[in-house]
């Protein structure tokens, strides 16, 4: 494109352009760009306060920025000179540089449009979920705060995913510390139960200690499945560092409500690790003692793990919208797919699923992951109790009258009383009773829905009014 057609395509041509710059910028990293002073100093009040101050600075040809990467500061050239930034500019390499700069040159604009861009990008990229990353380097960038609207961002979306599948080395022990304080005794879905967060903490901090307390530790603390269905032996390991363990867990600690854990998880798998102090611990067995409460729900802030599990899901059925949404593939008879979280313990357990599309005879309910065929129909198994669309309900190939039909468009909320073991279905906002013959279901179960091509369910927590 010939010049003088485009303006934002000429000032392109000037961004970190030595021809025609008049002031070097040195980045942290010690990298060298090149900038216009009038132009830098019209657009953000910061470097007009830097560049134009009457003091050295204002007739020196270089100018340093100690705190700044070349990578943020890139970004930021982009957006001075042109007014915007190309969504591809931001990556997953500068993204958090790129918002501490903007914040440093007090450019809001240019912050609500990084905000925009990973959220959306976290959004659509939830299998390839990169947020444990820049927690971690949000934590070594910035303060910790509760009114830094991008750590907040990047919490809720490190919070809603099971520390069992962040891999060890991508999130740091600082940005464990931001994901746990944030959402310590706060109402802010969390995915994963507070043994599960002991364990990872646990298991972090011995990796900073050395490899073989590493594996010491992974063998001694089995995932919470294996300790649920008694499929583990207890390592007999020593950990000859427990105290260099003790220490490095130590600032995890105090964000780690041990009462949520069951007294006999504390008494089998975490006290005889002897990296909890004794403190702590009688705390624990004294709090379930006087109060007599052995069902404390076992999960901090609200239950969240209300996505879809792409590891127990038919084979004909695509999870998106990050992980919220489920649909079945063209030729697909009913499959099924369950949620996340599992429901169990003492409680009464809400969530709502959304038919935006439906086919056939699909259905909403419940399930038992043992012994669940994923292929088949969950209605005609005796490990699953669906409400479907024709309005019966079916469990063990047996159905029975529930409510009136439904179609595309329709909200199920699906109510399960894990302190009665029963269930009952709102259809619509007309609230039906409990399922009779479901009256003894057992002790663990997940949300399930069981669908065939085109349909398209949604599920989300449930908000009370």
């Amino acid at each position: 494109m010939a010049r003088g057609c485009s303006l934002n395509q000429d000032l392109k041509l000037l961004v970190n352009n030595p021809k025609y710059s008049d002031i070097e910028i040195l980045c942290k990293d010690e990298k060298k760009l090149y900038g216009c002073r009038a132009i830098l100093a019209a657009r953000s009040e910061v470097l007009d306060g830097l560049l134009y101050n009457g003091m050295k600075e204002t007739y020196e040809t270089q100018i340093s920025f100690p705190t700044i990467n070349s990578s943020g500061m890139e970004i930021i050239l982009e957006y001075v000179y042109t007014g915007s930034v190309r969504e591809e500019s931001l990556t997953k390499d500068n993204t958090v540089e790129a918002f501490y700069a903007a914040d440093y040159f007090q450019l809001p604009e240019l912050q609500d449009f990084i905000m925009k861009v990973l959220k959306c990008t976290l959004e659509m990229n939830y299998l390839e979920n990169y947020s444990p990353e820049l927690l971690t380097k949000v934590s070594e960038k910035m303060p910790l705060t509760e009114d830094n609207i991008f750590l907040n961002l990047l919490v809720e979306a490190v919070a809603i995913i099971p520390l069992n599948d962040i891999e060890f080395g991508r999130l740091s022990i600082t940005g464990l510390k931001y994901l746990l304080s944030i959402t310590h005794e706060k109402e802010i879905p969390f995915a994963t139960r507070e043994y599960e967060v002991f364990r990872y903490s646990a298991i972090l901090a011995a990796k900073q200690v050395s490899n073989n307390t590493y594996r010491i530790l992974m063998e001694r603390l089995p995932i919470l499945e294996q300790i649920d269905n008694s499929i583990t032996t207890v390592g007999n390991k020593i950990i000859t560092d427990r105290e260099k363990v003790a220490k490095e867990l130590e600032p995890l600690v105090k964000f780690i409500d041990f009462r949520k854990i069951k007294v006999q998880i504390l008494a089998d798998f975490i006290e005889p690790l002897e990296i909890i102090s004794d403190k702590i611990i009688s705390n624990v067995y004294r709090f379930v003692a006087l109060l007599n409460n052995l069902d404390l729900c076992d999960i901090r802030g609200k239950l969240t793990g209300y996505v879809w599990d792409e590891t127990a899901c038919g084979s004909k059925l695509v999870i998106e919208d990050n992980g919220k949404t489920v649909h079945a593939l063209n030729s697909c008879g009913y499959q099924n797919v369950r949620a996340k979280i599992a429901l169990e313990n003492k409680g009464i357990f809400d969530w709502d699923v959304i038919i935006e599309k439906i086919a056939g005879n699909s259905c909403v309910g419940i399930c038992v992951s043992e012994n669940l065929n994923y292929e088949t129909f969950a209605g005609y198994q005796s490990t699953g109790w669906v409400l479907s669309s024709n309005g019966y309900c079916y469990n063990s190939n047996t159905r029975l009258s529930y409510c009136p039909s439904f179609g595309s468009g329709t909200k199920i909320t699906v109510h399960l009383d894990m302190n009665k073991r029963t269930c009952a279905f709102t259809v619509n906002g007309t609230k039906y009773p409990e399922v009779l013959a479901w009256n003894n279901l057992p002790s663990k179960l997940y949300p399930i829905v069981s669908l065939c091509y085109p349909s398209r369910f949604r599920i989300q927590f449930h908000q009370k009014n």
